[in-house]
């Protein structure tokens, strides 16, 4: 498992991060529940290691009612609360708060377009991006300020960049990395 050259960031000592760069890091999804799973899970990113984020997804699947987003967006202060106090995950009430507000636009945003790579496509279009060595480009721009004009929180360019990479629209793998190509 560990034999294989992978990119720099991946810690080859954490089976999860192994796991999630050789099997989904890049490859593209864009079925809605995952593309929501995603989102929700990078804007808990800011300011903290993406591996941290991961170690602790199993732990956000159960406490977010396994990303079902008609459940998120109806969380109330109990609901909360709740979150305020588990202690398997990111216990920030700015992010816990505004996953809940960002459900909501989420869920706007796929009624509006029908679904939300729907919505991704009228700034990416069909294609991947190729490029390594970027934590932003003109795209993740784009798409951050239109989210943050909706109203989204944690929702800058750099963790839009990333999440764009986790749901295959940026390819990124390193050039020395077994997984790298540039087409």
């Amino acid at each position: 498992m560990n034999s294989k050259k992978r990119c720099a960031w991946c810690n080859i000592k954490n089976p999860k991060y192994v796991e999630y760069h050789d099997n989904e890091w890049c490859k593209p999804c864009f079925d809605d529940k995952y593309l929501y799973e995603m989102l929700i899970l990078e804007s808990f990113q800011a300011g903290l290691s993406w591996e941290c984020v991961l170690n602790k997804r199993e732990s956000f699947r159960l406490a977010y009612d396994n990303f079902d987003l008609e459940k998120v967006c109806s969380y109330d202060n109990k609901k909360i609360n709740q979150l305020l106090n588990n202690e398997q995950i990111i216990r920030n009430k700015l992010k816990i708060n505004a996953s809940i507000n960002n459900s909501k636009i989420f869920k706007q945003i796929i009624d509006e377009y029908g679904s939300f790579f729907n919505y991704l496509k009228t700034f990416a279009g069909d294609k991947i991006i190729y490029e390594t060595d970027k934590t932003t480009n003109d795209l993740s721009d784009e798409i951050s300020n239109d989210l943050k004009s909706r109203g989204m929180k944690f929702v800058g360019s750099t963790i839009i960049y990333s999440y764009l990479q986790a749901i295959g629209l940026i390819y990124s793998h390193d050039k020395e990395c077994y997984l790298y190509k540039n087409k």
